[in-house]
């Protein structure tokens, strides 16, 4: 398998390094923005906290909006540039389309933010909008110049500032503004603070643009005007976000116009079940220019090697957390939000299950992208999000938080695979070989029933050291039953650049298991 993909070396290397650091990032964030979320819930009123949750989701899916599909379109083009004059160009146009783009979206938000506030019969969701409407432009910005240096395979950018720092500033400054006694933390000073954060966050981002892009794109001629394949590549990829958003948004709004109240609790069971797609998100995200880079060459083999391998271990990130959240959902909201929050574990199970679905499957849409298939990607992401809004005014009104739930879940299962299904039909890329399947298998179905049975109930502290055991037994599994493949054995080339030194006992280990599965 090795012998016949001669990319997958360098591919695995870079994927396992912007996998790392994105991994890092996101977990960072996960925990950053767990313990903004505490502060806030712990200050705010429940109602002020829905509508904080609620604005978020709207605002989400106006930036997505104002980012024209631009982000994943420079990510994908870039690497397939035939010179530096022609990445200069789609560069220059990416910034052309988005800063007015992002200009008007935040002054259609200012603009709608009293006519929502007034719809929903709430004036802190007006005030909300107004401030996000800065904050939005910001991100637009923002996300697009992370995505250039996505395209030079690049994850700093977005690691460090969209996913650390950002969260970070905001800490910090709602401490501040609680040990300030004249102000206290009140819920205009809130959005105040989240906005300066997304300011900061920004400059950042420009300062790391002016000195880093110089010395990947050095200055020089390029060709005039727009670049029309920019923007015929963005096209689709813009239908496709925007549905993609409803896919992972729609059911909130639909439960936010339905029941406002319920939205902080729903959001509360969303990212935890979330938790479970970090890693696949991760790895989509410096997987799409790596494939791109494959594609380009013609290297199909390649990309079939880093997919499979790379999905393999990232299931370490996600199957355990399943584990815990479906078997022992009351402990585990009980553990992160605290008790108040504990009361829909049927919630959880159906949110955790769609997320178990869309991460077994790996990074099928960057992939698909990175294949051009922008089309394919479109059709899909239709499906979807009519399934979600579907099944969200179909089942909300009824169950609520449960209706939601199962509108969420089925969706976010349903737009992954149908990807996953097309690119295994069109080009042989899918994870589902022995190796990978057998330790999965092997791995949730006894354990799964051994949390069944039990049905006890472990102490809280008990939780991240039960996670951490779970995906211990899934490598003690992949090494038991010998499935252990060459991409395996370049991952691990890979990892050990990292690192910096060669892990010889690791070496002989997966040897040994290998050759004992192959009967030799």
């Amino acid at each position: 398998m090795a012998e016949s993909a001669p990319g997958a070396r360098e591919g695995l290397t870079s994927v396992t390094r912007g996998t790392l650091v994105m991994m890092l990032g996101t977990l960072g964030f996960v925990a950053e923005s767990f313990v903004s979320r505490v502060i806030l819930i712990r200050t705010l009123s429940l109602d002020e906290w829905s509508q904080f949750s609620l604005a978020l989701a709207l605002a989400g899916l106006l930036t997505t909006f104002g980012s024209l599909g631009m982000t994943q379109a420079i990510a994908r083009l870039l690497p397939f540039a035939a010179d530096d004059g022609e990445r200069r160009r789609l560069v220059r146009s990416a910034f052309r389309l988005i800063l007015p783009a992002a200009a008007g979206v935040s002054v259609l938000l200012a603009l709608l933010s009293l006519p929502i506030g007034s719809t929903f019969r709430a004036p802190e969701l007006a005030l909300t909008l107004e401030f996000f409407s800065v904050s939005v432009g910001l991100t637009i910005v923002g996300s697009l110049i992370a995505s250039i240096f996505q395209g030079y395979e690049d994850v700093l950018p977005n690691a460090l500032f969209l996913q650390v720092l950002n969260p970070i500033l905001f800490i910090v400054f709602l401490l501040a503004a609680d040990g300030l006694s004249p102000l206290r933390l009140t819920y205009p000073v809130a959005l105040t603070d989240y906005l300066l954060a997304s300011v900061l966050t920004l400059g950042g981002l420009v300062l790391y643009l002016r000195s880093r892009l110089p010395r990947l794109l050095p200055t020089g001629p390029s060709p005039p005007g727009i670049s029309r394949g920019l923007v015929r590549f963005a096209l689709p990829l813009f239908g496709f976000s925007i549905l993609g958003f409803l896919t992972g948004s729609g059911d909130t709004l639909v439960l936010g116009a339905l029941d406002r109240a319920a939205v902080g609790l729903y959001t509360a069971d969303l990212s935890l079940a979330r938790l479970l797609q970090v890693g696949v998100g991760s790895l989509g995200y410096i997987i799409l220019p790596v494939t791109a880079r494959f594609v380009r060459r013609r290297d199909t083999a390649s990309v079939r090697v880093t997919y499979a391998t790379a999905t393999k271990w990232i299931v370490l990130t996600s199957l355990p957390l399943f584990l815990l959240f479906f078997f022992l959902p009351a402990s585990s909201l009980a553990f992160v939000y605290g008790s108040a929050y504990a009361s829909s574990p049927l919630a959880l199970r159906l949110l955790v299950l769609g997320a178990l679905f869309s991460t077994l499957v790996g990074p099928a849409t960057a992939a698909q992208v990175a294949f051009g298939e922008t089309g394919l990607l479109l059709l899909n992401t239709v499906a979807s999000a009519a399934v979600d809004l579907g099944l969200s005014f179909a089942l909300v009104p009824t169950f609520g938080i449960a209706g939601a739930a199962a509108a969420w879940a089925t969706a976010n299962a349903l737009y992954p695979v149908l990807s996953m299904s097309q690119l295994a039909v069109l080009h042989g890329v899918h994870p589902f070989r022995r190796p990978y399947v057998v330790p999965l298998l092997l791995t949730a179905l006894p354990l799964g029933a051994l949390l069944l049975v039990l049905r006890a109930a472990p102490p809280l502290w008990s939780l991240p050291l039960l996670g951490l055991a779970f995906a211990a037994v899934f490598a003690a599994v992949v090494l038991a039953t010998g499935s252990v493949d060459a991409g395996d054995e370049l991952l691990l080339e890979a990892f050990e650049g990292i690192l910096g030194r060669r892990l010889d006992w690791l070496r002989r280990l997966g040897r040994r298991r290998r050759g004992r599965a192959l009967g030799r």
